[in-house]
């Protein structure tokens, strides 16, 4: 019996140096070798190895979720029972555990997971201010740049990007994805996977990307997290799938489970989402990952009756990784010995989590992604910060500029900054963001930026006025004081850190606190006033709005911040963002976004409102539509020239106008093209983007932007989900947002 033991132990040894070799030889997904060495592996493992491939435990140190205590989590991981951990960062912890992983009796290295939302060392602005610049290849670089810093850490995969859809800015994760559009939300999604997995699995400054949450996690009820989500087939196919399907397009390790039910099903447990469609039809080749806990939650939704039958519910559905809810390990053996999950099943759940460790080259080196020196030279990378600063710039958006307010003077004799973020650091990084002990050195406030931009002689006046939150006014009198010994005022409001985010939806979306009264108090002095609104969704703040001079939307910007905002307030750089989602005037407006279907009694303008599809005491449009952005530079659009009038398959037709910078100013201006289907089989949206150019012009300058147009633009799901197009009359708008647009009419012909 000792030496047929030996012998085992002999070939598996064996065995397992030729896996290890394999890595040797180029890592693509696909790869022969690979597949080779997966199954040779999975013919090595008992059932209870592959289980433990398939659950995922939080560190023992912080998490992002509720805090959980496994005393014998150091023994599982030893024992094989763990397949991946998440919350593990640095180069010595990641080494410490993926030691103990490799005394397990196969020695499959552990995977190590983390939110790497916006920058990991260096952070970028949210991802919803990022989407403001609608310019992809920053948000690919600032992807690349997270990825470089956190890989240096150990870190093999990040749970991002998020691409839901969300039209609600109630719901506190609106800052983590591209805001209320699929077509620009579905290009965003591509550049953020490229940008992560850069040139692909197994290079050391690479991470695994993650789409979450499949699927309609954006559209929960009331933008309450967590909600429930009751949609049509259609307007899921429509809206709130295409950014995923294009980030499996673009290569996409791995996919996250949403916390809602959709139509009476627990995402987690949704064999539609993630067998029929994710697994079936777009032929997924990586892992589905539960969210935190997301597996156990079903209990609580009423769709499991205990953890044994979230287990059965959930792998059958296609949940490959169990992720903190303590569901697989205890249940799924038992399970399969029951015959109620098929041992097929769990070998292609199994076969997906190795074959992403076979490419990530974890079997050659498990410690390749932990290089002291590597973590050493990325922890301060300056031309990482670069890399934040022009994103940052890129994101800020225009919203108000009387009188050519902005860009202002570096000459300016006295200016005050008033408002709770002029000296803040931490606000500044939002949401999903690292607190570092050198924070308050790294991160550049307000006041450091504005304070490097003036001329020698040039004072700087400071009052705070009042807090972030609270109804403190005894600031007030010191701001306005301060205010009225200056020329002009800079006036810093918004949220905190902390009020958008997971778990921070708020019924209120009006600036916190007492802030529109300060502003209110600074705008009575009489003196010029720009405000700066930092923040991680759009706010309602129709007071300041309507009588502050010149506003800038900052979000929250990261490191960068006080530079950036400096950058564009004097003139350094011309703001060029634009709204990647609608702003309401009331909470009672949401939801309010764009691309929205007529009633068959539209209200078309404010005055239009007896029996028509409308609020009696509201405006119907938002205060600031998507798409809306201004510069300090002017530009005009000449009417949509088309090459024919009509359209049929194969023969495209150009639309087009011209463009010209009718200022003294330089600029970059985002050109937008909309489509709308006048009739078809049901109903279609006003308006929807189907392209856009961003275009530098100097002064003077003209240009022409083209835009081709071919059937293939003008497909929809019908109401048998089938993914056509049909003859019949269109719309075209080009112009500078979704409202403020030329058009012209062409007809789709068979």
């Amino acid at each position: 019996m000792q030496d047929l033991k030996s012998m085992r132990m002999k070939q598996i040894a064996t065995l397992l140096l030729f896996l290890f070799s394999t890595q040797l030889h180029q890592a693509q997904p696909g790869n022969v070798r690979i597949e080779k060495s997966v199954d040779s592996l999975l013919r090595l493992m008992t059932l209870e190895e592959k289980i433990g491939q398939m659950n995922q435990y939080n560190g023992p140190w912080a998490a992002t979720g509720p805090l959980t205590n496994d005393g014998n989590l150091l023994d599982q991981v030893k024992t094989g029972k763990v397949g991946s951990m998440l919350n593990v960062t640095g180069v010595q912890r990641t080494s410490e555990l993926q030691a103990l992983a490799l005394q397990s009796r196969l020695k499959i290295p552990l995977l190590f997971g983390q939110d790497v939302i916006h920058g990991y060392r260096t952070i970028f602005p949210i991802p919803l201010a990022e989407a403001a610049s609608w310019d992809l290849a920053a948000m690919e670089a600032g992807a690349r740049v997270a990825a470089t810093e956190a890989s240096a850490a150990g870190i093999h995969w990040t749970f991002a990007p998020m691409v839901d859809i969300a039209r609600d800015p109630r719901w506190g994760r609106v800052m983590e994805g591209a805001g209320e559009d699929p077509y620009l939300g579905s290009l965003i999604a591509k550049a953020r996977v490229k940008g992560f997995q850069g040139k692909g699995f197994g290079d050391t400054s690479a991470v695994m990307a993650c789409a979450k949450h499949f699927a309609a996690y954006g559209a929960a009820v009331g933008g309450r997290d967590y909600n429930s989500v009751d949609m049509s087939l259609r307007q899921l196919h429509e809206v709130y799938l295409p950014p995923f399907k294009a980030a499996a397009e673009a290569g996409v390790a791995t996919f996250m489970n949403a916390f809602n039910d959709l139509n009476g099903i627990p995402a987690t447990g949704n064999a539609y989402l993630q067998r029929s469609l994710l697994k079936g039809d777009w032929k997924f080749r990586g892992f589905v990952v539960s969210d935190w806990g997301s597996i156990g939650e079903m209990i609580p939704h009423g769709y499991s009756a205990n953890n044994k039958e979230a287990a059965l519910q959930a792998v059958n559905a296609g949940s490959d990784m169990d992720m903190e809810s303590r569901s697989y390990l205890p249940h799924l053996a038992a399970l399969v010995k029951e015959g109620k999950v098929k041992m097929t099943v769990i070998d292609d759940a199994v076969r997906r989590i190795l074959r992403k460790k076979f490419e990530m080259g974890l079997f050659a080196d498990p410690y390749k992604f932990s290089s002291e020196q590597r973590e050493k030279t990325q922890w301060n990378n300056q031309a990482h910060r670069k890399v934040a600063f022009e994103m940052a710039k890129k994101s800020m958006v225009l919203l108000k500029n009387e009188k050519n307010l902005l860009p202002l003077s570096k000459s300016t004799g006295r200016i005050a900054l008033i408002g709770p973020f002029v000296k803040a650091k931490s606000d500044h990084n939002g949401f999903w963001s690292y607190d570092w002990p050198d924070d308050t050195t790294r991160i550049v406030s307000i006041w450091e930026g504005v304070q490097q931009k003036l001329n020698t002689g040039a004072a700087l006046l400071y009052a705070k006025g009042c807090s972030i939150t609270g109804d403190d006014r005894s600031g007030f009198a010191e701001a306005v004081e301060t205010a009225q010994k200056a020329e002009l005022v800079i006036l810093t409001v918004g949220e905190a850190r902390d009020m958008s985010g997971e778990a921070k939806s708020r019924s209120t979306i009006q600036l916190p606190g007492v802030q529109e009264e300060l502003v209110k108090a600074i705008v009575a002095t009489g003196k010029p006033v720009v405000v700066l609104i930092s923040a991680g969704r759009p706010l309602v703040f129709n007071w300041t709005a309507d009588n502050a001079p010149a506003i800038l939307y900052t979000w929250w910007l990261g490191t960068e911040a006080g530079n950036a905002i400096a950058d564009v307030l004097f003139g350094d750089y011309n703001p060029s963002g634009k709204l990647p989602m609608s702003f309401p005037r009331t909470e009672g407006q949401i939801p309010v976004y764009y691309n929205h279907y007529n009633t068959g009694r539209p209200a078309t303008n404010d005055s239009d409102r007896f029996y028509r599809s409308a609020y009696t005491d509201l405006s119907i449009y938002p205060k600031y539509p998507f798409g809306y952005g201004l510069s300090y530079a002017r530009f005009h659009y000449s009417d949509v020239r088309l090459s024919a009038k009509t359209l049929r398959p194969g023969q495209p037709i150009q639309a087009a106008v011209t463009l010209t910078n009718t200022s003294a100013t330089g600029g970059t201006e985002t050109v937008q093209l909309y489509i709308r289907d006048l009739t078809a089989s049901v109903v279609r949206p006003v308006k929807e983007l189907k392209g856009f150019q961003q275009v530098f012009l100097h002064a003077g300058e003209s240009k022409e932007i083209r835009f081709s147009i071919s059937p293939e633009d003008l497909r929809f799901y019908n109401d048998r989900l089938q993914y056509i197009w049909e003859p019949g009359k269109f719309r075209i708008f080009i112009g500078t947002s979704s409202m403020d647009v030329k058009e012209a009419e062409f007809e789709l012909m068979r």
